[in-house]
């Protein structure tokens, strides 16, 4: 029975896989679509919950702001991924002077949160390469391979605490070996991944790609020196922004006369 559940274990991970637009592979225990149905589930109860707080911004010049320049992004998002050409691309711009994020679920619905503009004073072409970065994590299919992650984990806790028959030790050892051998590598992966769809997203829709640069210039300046790398789902900023300035010059190529893009409807959530 032992032998069976890891073997079973072992040909489903093996049969999930599928290929980043980068060309990775990727663990998919859930199919996008399917993430996609769920995160709209979880979109509405959050955005649900911070209406009942008040912490939804309307504020009209911060949301025509955010509309314009998502929207932009979007225009190219479909151009290139044309299967996000019927999501409900939507921003929440939640009123938290104190938090700096912004996120995209599966499916297009975005968070913005105003500590973003109030700590990092950003430009617009700063701005883009936030939102680019946190599209290109739904348009990768960030979303279902995260949720497929945390699925192989649950399976990988089961499968070693009955093989050793020792669940409590098993559960504690194996929880500790998937974060770091499991999540954290694959994470630092797809933000590199999203890193690079992001600022050509950017530029195609006609802002500066040296704005990924001193972005992080900035993010590194709040971060006051950040976790070590090794131990971060997210590249360190020094070399974020490295990576960042060496894909500048091919970028600028792709739109050297920044032509902005058409602004497709985004809706704002009030």
């Amino acid at each position: 029975m032992k032998k069976l559940l890891v073997l079973l274990l072992s040909v489903g991970l093996l049969g999930a896989c599928a290929t980043s637009p980068t060309g990775r592979s990727q663990l998919m225990l859930i199919s996008p679509d399917a993430a996609i149905v769920e995160s709209k589930t979880a979109y509405l109860s959050t955005v649900s919950e911070l209406d009942s707080e008040n912490k939804l911004l309307d504020d009209p010049r911060v949301s025509d702001r955010v509309a314009n320049i998502t929207g932009r992004l979007v225009t190219e998002a479909i151009t290139l991924y044309p299967n996000s050409r019927d999501w409900e691309w939507s921003v929440a711009i939640i009123d938290d002077p104190e938090t700096v994020n912004a996120w995209c679920m599966a499916g297009g619905r975005m968070a913005v949160y105003t500590g973003l503009f109030d700590k990092l004073d950003l430009t617009d072409d700063e701005f883009a390469q936030i939102m680019g970065h946190e599209i290109s994590h739904a348009l990768a299919n960030h979303t279902a391979e995260r949720m497929s992650r945390a699925m192989a984990t649950t399976l990988g806790v089961v499968a070693i605490g009955v093989a050793a028959d020792n669940h409590g030790a098993a559960l504690i050892g194996a929880a500790a070996a998937a974060k770091v051998a499991l999540e954290l590598p694959n994470s630092r992966t797809a933000e590199s991944e999203a890193d690079a769809i992001g600022i050509e997203l950017a530029t195609r829709a006609g802002y500066k790609p040296e704005a990924a640069v001193t972005l992080w210039q900035k993010m590194g300046a709040q971060s006051n020196g950040g976790p070590p790398q090794f131990l971060s789902t997210h590249p360190a900023p020094g070399n974020r922004q490295a990576a960042l300035a060496s894909m500048v010059p091919q970028m600028k190529a792709l739109n050297p006369d920044r032509q902005l893009a058409a602004v497709h409807p985004v809706e704002i959530v009030r």
